[in-house]
């Protein structure tokens, strides 16, 4: 039973990376955006 709960969770880790690969570029540019905002709200 711990050996497919480790798999699982490795299998999970393994797939959020690769995801997150395609995905980081895109939330770079999210949080870009949050704080452009921000900034102008403060001027």
């Amino acid at each position: 039973m711990k050996k497919l709960t480790a798999m699982m969770f490795l299998m999970l880790m393994a797939a959020g990376t690769l995801a997150g690969c395609n995905t980081l570029e895109g939330a770079g540019e999210d949080i870009e955006q949050g704080g452009e905002e921000i900034q102008e709200e403060a001027s």
